[in-house]
């Protein structure tokens, strides 16, 4: 006779009540218990060797095997090992959430006998649930003296998860107290989780909530209000709330009259925008250009890219010399570099006329146009050329990436995606409102790749050019800035969770987790230029503000409302920076750099210089001292320093005097504040 289906509640409640009758039984009959180990970040965490595994394809999709779709593309391995790191600056997510936090966190994870090595590490809720749980499974076999029967193949170390310390009477019932509370947490937090939501969704609701207690401290002056609404606009996906009172109003009483981008007569609705007849550049060539592109400084242009592995290369200097073709001279040598013009049967001819078509679609907008793709295509080569990815991922993931860097951008019109929403124009209305100018620079590369002249994948097969269009999809619409806080808390997550439940090396063993990986390398890329060196890093925040100030042109002009950071007349540069850093792009190479470490330091390290230069230039209002500038900055620098810089009282102290700045540096200041 079968048995009766047991509801998962009835499960969890019985789990909780064995236990506690066990603690309370056994509380003080018990002689062992697990030695209690801790790490603080700096030390380093014993990892098991690399466990390499050959997969000649992966996994495109999850789910059961008659369903997935293969690769042909092999990844020698998927094995990445997780490193520890040593100790820096933290970003705001380490910092405490204390209305949130687990009551017992503070007691029983930092006194119990079976406190994990990587608590303090922790700030990813599953990773905390994961952590908790074995604490409760170490503690239960300390309390009971049980010899477990099988081992779990997850134990990091055997070391770790065997009773190796005696317990007395009176601490084993400390511990079974402890234990119990911990297990109370920690069936709270199950039993809130959405069936529908992941549990990187767990990760971003918390950074959310933690990132607007950050805002509103840092909101409490005229400019700061401005930059944690810029943040909160920008960085946030906003689409999952609605406001139910919105719903209920029968009227509106302040309307606002915005002129709608007008549709003209005759253009059909389905056809893509901004797609030109593509020009076939090479057909004049008899000899193809040494690198991609016709100049007349070609010997200048050869010698940059010999730098094209290297971190913070002149990518301006790049367009200077090859006469405004950046994207295609970087690319192809890319391309040229990593010998994937043989491994895909690309035609040279071909390539260097995709890229220059490409290159064409590219507007002449300040920031968002074919030098910025540059940067952000030579900036995932660096980052694909990491130690930490050596073997892990196959000439076609690398093959994509570098593609969907390359056209991330194309046909941007140099204004947000919320300003197209908030104008009705026709982009949004044919992308639902949904990561618009993302899916429309997909649309525009993807159509250029129908032309004969253009399709550098005429040779891929039907699975190698479905599995390249899958990721490069995935990958670009990654790149709306909205999605920020998503790829965060997953990249997050999954870090810390394979850190716990694993040996220390992250597998990748399927497609969402390889992915994951990707879509926060192009995003991180894409949010590189405060880790530039600092003269580069200071262009482009002109030029990201100038294009600013032209959309709050175009918004003064048709009567919307003016978008945070775009009014030309009201904004602080350098205090915006800052908040830029502390708040989205630190966290976000932070974690990167846990993933890939050590290979990312000098990355950190530079970012942590330009903040400092940025947040040393902040003017000081002559109505006030100073301090509520920027008290809450210093508050947040306080507690913890990079070890390079050492302790606060070891820091250099400046006395800062007025006087009458000399030509060059008045020059200097002017620059910095455009």
């Amino acid at each position: 006779m079968d048995k009766p289906p047991i509801k998962a509640s009835e499960c969890i409640s019985e789990s909780r009540r064995v236990l506690t009758r066990t603690f309370v039984s056994c509380s003080s009959t018990t002689t062992t218990s697990k030695a209690n180990i801790r790490l603080r970040r700096g030390q380093t965490l014993p990892l098991s060797p690399l466990r390499l595994k050959a997969y000649k394809s992966f996994d495109v999709e999850d789910g059961s095997p008659q369903n997935r779709q293969l690769l042909d593309a092999a990844s020698p391995s998927s094995g990445l090992v997780l490193q520890n790191f040593p100790p820096r600056r933290e970003s705001f997510l380490y910092r405490s959430d204390s209305e949130y936090e687990m009551s017992p966190k503070s007691a029983s994870r930092h006194s119990s006998l079976g406190s994990d090595t990587h608590s303090e590490d922790l700030v990813t809720p599953f990773a905390q649930i994961l952590n908790s749980l074995k604490n409760v499974r170490n503690n239960y076999v300390s309390i009971t003296n049980v010899t477990p029967t099988k081992t779990r193949k997850s134990s990091v170390n055997q070391a770790n998860s065997s009773p190796s310390k005696s317990v007395t009477e009176e601490s084993s019932s400390k511990l079974a107290v402890e234990t119990l509370e911990e297990l109370d947490w920690c069936l709270e937090q199950l039993e809130t989780i959405q069936a529908h939501r992941s549990v990187g969704d767990m990760a971003f609701s918390k950074f959310k909530r933690m990132l607007n207690k950050e805002l509103s401290h840092f909101s409490e002056t005229k400019s700061g209000s401005q930059i944690s609404d810029f943040i909160y606009n920008t960085f946030l996906d906003k689409k999952q709330e609605v406001d139910l009172g919105s719903l209920r109003e029968e009227g509106s009483h302040d309307v606002t009259q915005i002129r709608p981008t007008r549709h003209r007569p005759g253009q059909p609705m389905s056809q893509i925008s901004g797609v030109k007849k593509a020009l076939c550049h090479t057909n004049s060539l008899s000899i193809l250009p040494k690198h991609g592109v016709e100049t007349a400084y070609e010997e200048e242009l050869g010698r940059n890219l010999k730098s094209l592995d290297s971190w913070g290369i002149d990518v301006f200097k790049i367009s200077e010399y090859s006469n405004g073709r950046p994207l295609t001279a970087i690319t192809y040598a890319i391309f040229r570099e990593r010998d994937l013009l043989k491994t895909f049967k690309i035609p040279s001819k071909t390539l260097i006329t995709f890229l220059l078509t490409l290159e064409d679609h590219y507007l002449k907008v300040p920031y968002h146009n074919s030098t910025h793709a540059a940067d952000v295509t030579q900036s995932v080569h660096v980052l694909l050329l990491a130690p930490a990815f050596d073997t892990v991922f196959g000439d076609l993931e690398v093959l994509s990436t570098l593609f969907s860097a390359a056209i991330h951008d194309v046909d941007h019109p140099g204004v947000t995606n919320q300003y197209l929403i908030n104008a009705s124009s026709e982009l949004a209305l044919m992308y639902n409102d949904e990561s618009v100018l993302e899916n429309h620079s997909l649309a525009v590369a993807f159509k250029l790749l129908q032309d004969d002249n253009c399709n550098i994948f005429v040779n891929l097969n039907k699975k190698q050019r479905q599995s390249l269009r899958k990721m490069a999809i995935d990958m670009v619409l990654a790149t709306d800035m909205s999605k920020h806080m998503n790829l965060l808390a997953d990249l997050k997550t999954m870090v810390e969770t394979k850190k716990i439940a694993g040996s220390g090396v992250l597998m990748l063993e399927n497609y969402t987790e390889r992915i994951q990986v990707l879509q926060n390398m192009i995003h991180c890329a894409d949010l590189s230029n405060p880790t530039k060196p600092l003269d580069l890093y200071r262009k482009w925040v002109n030029l990201i503000m100038e294009e600013f100030f032209q959309q709050g042109d175009k918004e003064r002009e048709m009567g919307m409302d003016i978008s945070p950071m775009c009014d030309r007349y009201n904004v602080t540069v350098e205090k915006s920076q800052v908040g830029f850093i502390d708040y989205i792009v630190h966290p976000l190479w932070e974690t990167w750099g846990d993933l890939v470490h050590p290979d990312a330091q000098e990355i950190l390290d530079a970012l942590e210089e330009n903040r400092d230069w940025y947040q040393n230039m902040i003017p000081i209002s002559p109505s006030s001292s100073g301090q509520e500038l920027s008290d809450s900055l210093r508050e947040r620098d306080a507690p913890v320093y990079s070890s390079r810089l050492g302790a606060p009282s070891d820091r250099i102290k400046f006395q800062v005097t007025i006087e009458e700045p000399e030509a060059e540096e008045a020059e200097a200041l002017e620059s910095a504040e455009i």
